[in-house]
């Protein structure tokens, strides 16, 4: 499908910060202004054993003991891990929550910010290492 560039930057000014996103036969206009992760949202987490009973209790039950007290580690440092952890699958909630919880346990913004540094090596040396595998078959076919 062919789309004038100029009638789309005209149709643009009369809409509010839009992202377009083009596929092969079409493109549509998100408006930013509704995000798809409403802050909100995370106040209805517990709304999930609406639809499941005992499969949302049951993770609810082991998600709070995983979280609640000092254990093997403390409650300051799962909340650093869990904030790390959302950064790596990029979880808009769960940023928000742990980011939350890193400062009521008592981390700073410098040990959280170092928490998402340490998720993010980890994220690029996963990455960087399949690059193993991509010389490897290189070489098997010859190159």
């Amino acid at each position: 499908m062919y789309l004038d560039s100029l009638a789309i930057k005209e149709g643009l000014k009369h809409i509010n910060m839009t992202i377009l996103f083009f596929t092969l036969s079409h493109f549509t206009l998100y408006d930013m202004e509704k995000n798809y992760f409403d802050p909100k949202d995370l106040k209805k987490f517990g709304n999930i054993t609406e639809l499941q009973e005992e499969m949302g209790k049951k993770f609810f039950d082991w998600y709070g003991t995983v979280f609640n007290g000092d254990t093997a580690l403390t409650e300051r440092e799962k909340a650093l891990i869990a904030l790390a952890v959302a950064h790596t699958v990029q979880c808009p909630y769960c940023i928000d929550a742990y980011t939350s919880a890193s400062l009521e346990k008592g981390a700073d913004e410098e040990q959280m910010m170092e928490a998402v540094h340490v998720a993010a090596a980890i994220k690029g040396g996963a990455t960087l290492v399949f690059g193993v595998q991509m010389m490897n078959h290189a070489e098997k076919l010859g190159m």
